[in-house]
């Protein structure tokens, strides 16, 4: 009966999920084609010179993207470098190295981050964040690579501390016998066993945090300042291709710059499928081995 049943269910759903992964497919596609045809005006050598250049002056016919790609680039890497030992520690601290009772609030603290809208942490870092730094450092208006850093490193870190907790917890039952045998604390256990192991889920935790983090728009257009530079240090202002994007999108639709913005969102769309593709490989490794 059970398996009848079974045959049953399965002939319903599997059509519909055939159908909704090619639904799928297609959408994306879609969004492909739709993003190369309006980027091949600027395909021709001349546009694409002034395309590939680090100069944004469209008014004088100037719309290179490449300040705004190294902005993306940089913000990024930065925010990963300092929301990732951050995740490293709280994860380290819920699973044997701090006590059971706080660990579980961190935790429930770090599920209910993933759940306040990108909007919020921006808005806490132009009227807290913003005016610190100003004070601090006494270097122009505070709005900056690193306010930019600081409010995305924050926003990424559930999706780092999620990854590795889930890794962690996949691990530790595997290794619990051993550590008891051998006498370990959880923290032994946590260092000597689990961390050594958990190779794939800290590439995967930090390809995950990478990919959030590149195609955030938000908190970059709030406090980065939006200038399109390559900043000289921490304090002064970029753009990113996201923050871009809205920007230029406002205020204009039928100019060769607004036409650039086809590329950024070419490139993002192509560095969101090296991510995954990152991921599949992580996956495939981890299945090849065991």
């Amino acid at each position: 009966m059970h398996r009848t049943a079974d045959r049953r269910t399965g002939s319903v759903w599997l059509p519909a999920c055939r159908f909704s992964a090619a639904v799928t497919g297609a959408a994306v596609l879609a969004i492909l084609l739709f993003l190369l045809w309006f980027s091949l005006p600027l395909l021709d050598a001349d546009t694409l010179s002034k395309l590939l250049s680090w100069e944004w002056r469209p008014f004088q016919g100037g719309f290179g993207i490449l300040p705004m790609v190294a902005g993306s680039l940089l913000l990024s890497l930065s925010a990963l470098l300092l929301a990732f030992p951050v995740s490293v520690g709280i994860c380290c601290f819920a699973h044997g190295m701090g006590p059971s009772g706080p660990a579980a609030y961190l935790l429930r603290l770090v599920k209910f981050m993933t759940s306040v809208p990108t909007v919020v942490y921006g808005f806490v870092g132009v009227f807290v964040l913003v005016p610190l730094l100003r004070e601090a450092f006494r270097s122009g208006s505070g709005f900056c690579w690193l306010a930019a850093a600081v409010g995305l490193a924050v926003l990424i870190l559930p999706t780092i501390v999620l990854m590795l907790h889930s890794q962690f917890m996949l691990i530790e039952p595997q290794v619990t016998l051993t550590a008891a045998a051998l006498g370990m604390s959880p923290a032994q256990r946590l260092l000597h066993l689990v961390i050594p192991i958990s190779g794939r889920g800290f590439a995967a935790a930090l390809v995950l945090g990478f990919g959030r983090a590149l195609g955030d728009t938000m908190i970059p257009l709030m406090l980065a300042g939006n200038a399109a530079q390559v900043p000289g240090s921490l304090l002064e202002s970029l753009r990113t291709m996201t923050a871009h994007i809205a920007l230029v999108v406002a205020t204009d639709s039928q100019s060769l710059a607004y036409l650039s913005l086809f590329a950024c969102g070419l490139i993002l769309f192509l560095s969101t499928t090296l991510v995954n593709l990152g991921l599949q490989l992580l996956k495939r490794s981890g299945e090849d081995n065991g």
